[in-house]
């Protein structure tokens, strides 16, 4: 058995555990606004816009979720997508194994350091992570729309330093995904700085994502800090648009799309950030509010 046939044997036993825990937290009907937010933010997310910026978004600009149980929602909620999207990708584009299994291993141990962080985290804290997380996103956009990322090179994995440069590089985006940051863009820069092809970029962020959300999705199921409405509507909404994205849809123009959420994303920032400045100001920085 090669390490890809290895990667979808545990890519199979993520999903199960992933399926027990946000069972186990208990099942809430979800509303269909939710689960067009997870129909709409996943399509785009399997095309390369990315889920949790435009998911905090609408979130926070609707009052839908608590900013405490934000990063908890974002990562139950797009487990199964992603999971998704990691069976997809890991199949149709070429990665060497020796590469692709050792940036996952990083991750997941990122993950791992980070989300018990995360959920002991006060509310104004997570406001500003959230807010400097979304500025960091509108910037990754914006280097989209202005052809800034690195061209990349040809090869399809990494050896030596550069190995090492990377594992250290996807290990703190694991941590990083824990307050909500998504994954999939830095881990694009992050390869293609190092020579890799760009689209050897999408096993690895998926499957990156697909073997650290589940694990973390525990933490956030167990601790109860994340919106189990919200999380359900996310995961059933998701699922059908990934399979859309992936196999139906051969082009569609993003470039408008893009500007869009820039602006979406850094208005939403603007406003976490302004909202956790006044709660300093007021001395209210614990419990849980929109």
């Amino acid at each position: 058995m090669d390490a890809k046939a290895i990667l979808f044997v545990g890519l199979g036993i993520v999903l199960v555990i992933y399926l027990v825990t946000i069972i186990r937290g208990g099942f809430a009907r979800p509303t269909w606004f939710q689960a067009v937010v997870g129909f709409v933010t996943a399509f785009f997310d399997t095309l390369g816009i990315g889920s949790f910026a435009t998911t905090t978004s609408i979130f926070k600009l609707r009052h839908l979720v608590p900013v405490k149980l934000m990063p908890g929602t974002l990562n139950v909620g797009h487990t199964l997508p992603t999971i998704t999207q990691a069976f997809i990708y890991t199949k149709i584009v070429p990665v060497e194994s020796r590469t692709l299994v050792p940036m996952i291993l990083a991750a997941v141990l990122g993950s791992l350091a980070g989300v018990g962080v995360v959920v002991r985290w006060p509310r104004r804290k997570i406001q500003i992570g959230m807010g400097l997380a979304l500025l960091g996103a509108a910037t990754l956009f914006l280097m989209t729309q202005l052809n800034l990322f690195p061209a990349g090179g040809d090869t399809l994995g990494l050896s030596g330093p550069r190995l090492w440069i990377g594992l250290a590089g996807n290990f703190a985006l694991g941590v990083l995904m824990m307050l909500g940051i998504g994954l999939y863009g830095p881990c694009m820069i992050l390869v293609s700085l190092l020579g890799m092809n760009p689209t050897a970029a999408f096993p690895i962020m998926m499957g990156s994502c697909a073997f650290l959300m589940p694990i973390a999705s525990m933490r956030f199921v167990r601790t109860r800090t994340y919106h189990t409405q919200a999380a359900w509507g996310l995961a059933i909404g998701a699922v059908p648009a990934v399979l859309i994205a992936a196999y139906l849809v051969t082009s569609l123009p993003l470039y408008a799309v893009r500007w869009l959420v820039i602006v979406v994303v850094v208005y939403t920032s603007i406003n976490m950030l302004l909202t956790a400045r006044r709660a300093e100001q007021r001395g209210d920085t614990g419990g849980v509010a929109l």
